[in-house]
């Protein structure tokens, strides 16, 4: 992946804008924490903005091919995909691992896709992905790893602080790192820190930062489906290098407790990859009493049957 720019970041938003939905902003309650509500974003999630960014730029190039987009994805890159997809006319196929939510595989089906499960993880569907995309002629696109992803999702940064111009951390979950290299792009133009969440036992990022470059890592975790990528990209390890970003790791049970009370609270249906941002706050990272935060719910695809589980 390239290197990614603030400059990316705002062309992007000039592309997509009017093509998705601005994030609603709200307090929790008294203090200085806040939600960003990108769970009500179109498809379910923030992978909307990387998609809609990645097949817009293409269309207008005339680089988008007759044979469609294909992507391998945990889901919700490729809800995204089939969606913007649908949009410009062309057609999906998408590749995901047996194991991805039904609730997801169904929406992907409603939107037109082509559904192809393959593997028990995302980079095994990947390597399908990319076989499928040099025998057929469809665009790949990637559920993280691409300039145009990354700096889609990067875009929801400023209509944060738009909201809450007080602004001192925000704070994000990573898997395979477009959300967070995308929002610590765009971060540190404001001086903005920034604090990147990862379960314990799918910590690419993490582990990344430990060894001095990317590295495959297990993934083992309630939020796999979303957070599961095997390595992160070498654009969020540089993000993640500089000043103002803090790595932090939180347990599955932490997940399990954010997510139901956003839920309990807040009447707020989560993914447990949007849980594993506010899990932070449980106990990995704590604000000062005079810092304002800002918590990133990424994606609302989920089966509602699980909400209090």
């Amino acid at each position: 992946m390239d290197q990614l720019t603030a400059a990316d970041i705002t062309a992007a938003a000039d592309r997509i804008a009017g093509h998705v939905r601005p994030v609603p902003v709200t307090p929790t309650g008294p203090g200085g924490v806040w939600l960003a509500l990108e769970l009500l974003q179109h498809t379910g999630s923030f992978k909307a903005r990387g998609a809609q960014n990645f097949v817009r730029a293409h269309h207008r190039a005339g680089t988008l091919p007759a044979a469609g987009v294909t992507i391998a994805s945990g889901g919700n890159a490729g809800l995204a995909c089939a969606w913007a997809a649908q949009q410009a006319g062309v057609p999906a196929t998408v590749f995901l691992p047996v194991n991805a939510p039904a609730v997801k595989v169904q929406r992907l089906r409603g939107y037109g896709a082509d559904v192809r499960l393959v593997g028990s993880e995302y980079a095994q569907a990947l390597a399908a992905c990319e076989e499928f995309a040099a025998g057929s002629g469809a665009l790949a696109s990637h559920a993280y790893d691409h300039p145009l992803i990354a700096a889609g999702a990067g875009t929801l940064f400023e209509e944060i602080r738009r909201q809450v111009p007080a602004l001192d951390t925000v704070v994000v979950s990573v898997g395979g790192g477009g959300l967070f290299a995308g929002v610590a792009t765009a971060a540190r133009a404001h001086g903005v820190r920034v604090v990147a969440v990862e379960p314990e036992h799918c910590r690419a990022l993490n582990a990344a930062l430990a060894a001095g470059r990317p590295v495959d890592v297990p993934v083992d975790s309630i939020a796999a489906d979303s957070l599961g990528a095997r390595r992160v990209s070498a654009t969020a390890l540089r993000a993640a290098r500089r000043e103002g970003v803090r790595s932090v790791l939180v347990p599955d049970a932490a997940i399990v407790r954010a997510r139901r009370s956003l839920w309990d609270g807040h009447r707020l249906a989560v993914e447990h990859a949007a849980a594993t941002a506010l899990a932070a706050l449980d106990d990995a990272y704590r604000p000062a009493a005079d810092e304002t935060v800002c918590v990133v719910l990424c994606g609302a695809n989920t089966d509602l049957a699980t909400l209090t589980q």
